[in-house]
C-alpha cells in the first residue's frame, strides 16, 4: 500500500460554530441495492452525479467484525498500533472520546478484509478502468456532539496528479441519519474541477462558496456504503443526536497514477496561495 502525502489537516482543532443552514434536509432517493447489482447505467450515473450509494454493500457479520476491530484497536489490543486520535476537548486523552483511527489495515485482518473486499474492488475497477490502490484508511467515530467536517473536496488533501480519479469509500457501521451527521453531497460538483480551499474550521471550501441549493443528505443503514469522486463537494454536520455515528473511510487511486508536490497541488486548491480570500 503506497502512502500519499496529505495537505493541511486541522481535525484536531476545537470546533468553531458553523451556520446550521450550511446543511439541508433534502434526502437522497438514489440508491443501488448492493455491489453485485450494479448496471452500466449506475456507472454512468456515478460520473454524472459524482457519487453512488448502496443500501446493502456489507453484511451484518462484516459490520460486527469491523466494530469489534475498532474496539480492540482503541483498547490497545494491538500493541504496535499508534493511530488513535482523540477529540480536542478534555483535560487529557483518558477523558476525551476517540474521534478517529488512522492507518489500521496492517494491524487488523478484519478491517483489511473490508478494504480488500473483492466485490468492492471489482466495482471500483469499472469506475477507474485500472486496478484500485488503497492509500488511506480511517475509522471516523462521530460521538454525540461530534463536530462537523466542513464542505471540501478530498483531492485537495492529496499530492496526486490533478487529473487523477480518487475514489472515497464510506461504510456505515451505525445508522447514519440527518441528526447524527450522515454525509451530505453536492451532486455534479466534481465536474467543476479543483476548488479553492482555506484554513477556517478545517481545510475546507469557503462557506460562502458552497452551492447549498444542491445539498443532498445520504442516510445509510449499517453496512450501507457511499462511493464518491475525489472532486465532489461533500461534508458532514455536527452530531446533534444522542447516538454515535461510526464509519470506515477508505481512499483509492488508480495503480498507474502519479504524484505531484505540495506546491503544485496548492496552485490548484490553495485559495490563499492563489490570492483569494474567504
Amino acid at each position: 500500500m503506497k502512502k500519499v502525502s496529505a495537505g493541511p489537516v486541522l481535525d484536531e482543532q476545537p470546533e468553531v460554530g458553523h451556520e446550521r443552514d450550511l446543511y439541508g434536509n433534502q434526502l437522497s432517493t438514489e440508491y443501488a441495492a448492493d455491489l453485485l447489482s450494479v448496471e452500466d447505467d449506475d456507472v454512468a450515473a456515478f460520473f454524472e452525479r459524482g457519487y453512488i450509494a448502496f443500501e446493502r454493500a456489507f453484511s451484518p457479520a462484516e459490520v460486527r467484525d469491523a466494530l469489534s476491530a475498532i474496539d480492540d484497536l482503541t483498547a490497545g489490543e494491538s500493541g504496535s498500533f499508534r493511530g488513535v486520535q482523540y477529540e480536542a476537548s478534555g483535560e487529557d486523552e483518558t477523558e476525551r472520546p476517540v474521534r478517529k483511527l488512522m492507518s489500521f489495515v496492517e494491524h487488523d485482518a478484519r478491517l483489511a478484509a473490508l478494504a480488500e473486499h473483492a466485490d468492492l474492488h471489482a466495482f471500483m475497477q469499472r469506475l477507474l478502468g485500472d486496478t484500485p490502490e488503497l492509500f488511506q484508511d480511517m475509522a471516523l467515530l462521530k460521538n454525540p456532539g461530534g463536530r462537523e467536517k466542513p464542505w471540501h473536496q478530498d483531492s485537495a488533501y492529496f499530492n496526486l496528479a490533478i487529473d487523477t480519479t480518487v475514489l472515497g469509500v464510506w461504510i456505515a457501521l451505525d445508522q447514519a441519519t440527518l441528526d447524527n451527521g450522515c454525509l451530505h453531497v453536492l451532486p455534479g460538483t466534481h465536474r467543476m474541477g479543483p476548488a479553492e480551499h482555506f484554513k477556517v474550521r478545517d481545510w475546507q471550501l469557503c462557506d460562502s462558496a458552497v452551492e447549498r441549493r444542491l445539498d443532498v443528505a445520504v442516510p445509510l443503514p449499517p453496512g450501507g456504503c457511499l462511493i464518491w469522486h475525489g472532486l465532489l463537494h461533500h461534508g458532514s454536520p455536527t452530531n446533534h443526536s444522542s447516538q454515535s455515528r461510526r464509519a470506515l473511510q477508505f481512499h483509492y487511486r488508480p495503480v498507474s497514477s502519479s504524484s505531484i508536490s505540495t506546491e503544485e497541488r496548492m496552485q490548484h486548491f490553495g485559495g490563499a496561495v492563489r490570492g483569494a480570500e474567504c
